[in-house]
């Protein structure tokens, strides 16, 4: 065996896979990789393959797994943590699943749409009164999601620099150590939520999980508060990334901008393109039960099996020309959400939000351009979420 690519690396671009990345594009699809200490996982880069993998119920998210591959050092602080939701398989997971689905569906999500465009436009009324230049990142790509999921759960959303801070910390943190704090005070926070909901009850999901739930026994108190820090966690850091790499991924490519803003129709599929495109979640990682077959490779029980979304998306037998951002494509198909029976709860709450948020602001401000020269804004590193750590505009 030939030495492995370390995965995970950083992108000299924002919006395009680490350069150290394209072996893997070329010998797929299943290869070996290294991850931080060292142990080999199969990486899978094809297409179809990943959409099979991530349908078969013999590979496993359960991190309880001794064999289950820990892709940074801080994941070690949650080796063995029961981790609802992204951590299990069913029954539990399909247990769990079912109680949120509702308040995630497309009709409740279409109910939330007259209030996002509320939250967007108040943000977007803030920022023209101040005047350029801006900082996208914290005045607007952040609080719009952070307020539509505090909204949606019931968390009072003046506690947002605690737990936005901690979730930062959590998936960004270099050491085991420093993520586990973060871990802790975020439980401890919702611990303290729970108990004063339950006495002062409100009107979220939150509130219904406990009375629903948690008073009757059929959901434990520790899977309640991991599961709600999930959902907050998940619920603005994501969406807050595509709205910020999304915009600066579009002022780099003004032919596509101007397309879009002449076709207010195409906003979705744009979307769509831009989740293909960006793959900001990159790298899920599944441990086998079994012995499995697939594309010429035979991945045995115990291996580790790690899915690198932006090659996934890449894949050119799937889609030609894959490294061009096309807003026209039918890129429906792509697994920035994942796939499978884990493929993401919250994605149409996501594309709600992208649509109107991008959508708004290139509306509004029809002039908007980057305030200094892009190679000189930061972005955020392989190891984590990616993303704009800051993205300042002008107009």
């Amino acid at each position: 065996m030939t030495e492995a690519i370390s995965y995970f690396q950083d992108r000299t671009c924002p919006y395009h896979p680490p350069a150290g990345y394209q072996p893997l594009r070329e010998t797929g699809p299943l290869t070996h990789v290294a991850l931080y200490d060292g142990r080999k996982v199969w990486a899978v880069t094809g297409h179809s393959e990943a959409r099979a993998l991530l349908s078969d119920q013999r590979l496993s998210s359960d991190r309880q797994n001794p064999a289950f591959p820990m892709p940074f050092e801080r994941f070690a602080s949650i080796a063995q943590v029961r981790t609802p939701l992204i951590g299990v398989d069913d029954p539990e997971h399909n247990t769990q699943r079912r109680m949120l689905i509702p308040s995630f569906s497309v009709k409740r999500v279409a109910a939330l749409r007259p209030d996002i465009h509320r939250i967007v436009d108040e943000l977007l009324d803030r920022m023209l009164a101040e005047g350029p230049p801006a900082e996208l990142v914290s005045t607007f790509a952040l609080p719009v999601p952070s307020m539509v999921i505090c909204s949606l759960l019931g968390v009072p959303y003046s506690d947002h620099e605690f737990f936005e801070g901690e979730s930062r910390r959590l998936l960004r943190s270099r050491t085991a150590e420093e993520a586990k704090q973060a871990r802790i005070k975020l439980e401890e926070y919702f611990t303290d939520l729970i108990a004063h909901k339950e006495k002062n009850p409100g009107d979220g999901l939150l509130d219904e999980l406990i009375e629903e739930r948690l008073r009757t026994g059929t959901l434990a108190h520790e899977d309640l508060v991991r599961l709600v820090m999930i959902l907050l966690v998940a619920g603005h850091e994501t969406t807050a990334n595509m709205i910020s790499l999304g915009t600066f991924t579009l002022l780099e490519h003004p032919e596509q901008l101007a397309q879009l803003k002449a076709e207010e129709s195409l906003m979705p599929t744009a979307v769509e393109e831009l989740l293909r495109f960006l793959s900001i979640a990159d790298g899920m990682l599944r441990v086998a039960k079994e012995d499995i077959e697939i594309g010429g490779q035979l991945i045995r029980a115990d291996d580790g099996v790690l899915f690198p979304t932006s090659l996934i998306n890449r894949d050119e037998a799937t889609y030609p020309s894959p490294d061009e951002l096309d807003l026209d494509r039918s890129a429906r198909h792509h697994i920035a959400f994942g796939f499978g029976i884990h493929q993401c709860l919250g994605q149409n709450l996501a594309r709600a939000e992208m649509e109107i948020a991008l959508r708004s602001l290139f509306t509004r401000i029809p002039g908007l351009r980057l305030a200094v020269p892009a190679a000189e804004i930061p972005f955020k590193p392989g190891d984590t979420l990616q993303g704009m750590i800051e993205l300042p505009l002008a107009w």
